[in-house]
């Protein structure tokens, strides 16, 4: 990674102001069943949300919710996205492929509704 990446990632990272811990459902052997379990990956994982609301109409108000991390882990689509920050704590979901670039990456979350 060259020198004005690194810089580049620096200031990003220094926006962030969350934290997140990040579950997936991975299969465990219990009782000789094969169960998918809740399974932490990440803990306490430095990151910032972004919420861009976009009208339509009045009546119809868009939100989009972005998760903003570092490009090196590896977060699947699906998995449950603890995040605290800001005085609170909210569930999402990693709703699909992150866009991943040098500095940092994109994911589009969702609001928890549980295991699909």
């Amino acid at each position: 990674m060259n020198q004005y990446t690194l810089i580049a990632r620096k200031n990003i990272e220094k926006q962030y102001d969350s934290e997140c811990t990040i579950y997936e459902l991975k299969p465990k052997v219990i009782n000789n069943i094969t169960k998918d379990v809740e399974t932490e990956v990440f803990k306490n994982e430095k990151c910032r949300i972004y919420v861009n609301t976009q009208t339509d109409t009045e009546a119809k108000k868009v939100q989009k919710i972005k998760l903003f991390i570092a490009p090196e882990l590896e977060i699947k689509p699906g998995s449950l996205i603890i995040v605290t920050g800001r005085g609170r704590t909210t569930k999402y979901k990693n709703s699909g492929m992150p866009a991943v670039y040098d500095t940092h990456q994109e994911i589009i979350l969702e609001l928890w509704k549980g295991w699909a």
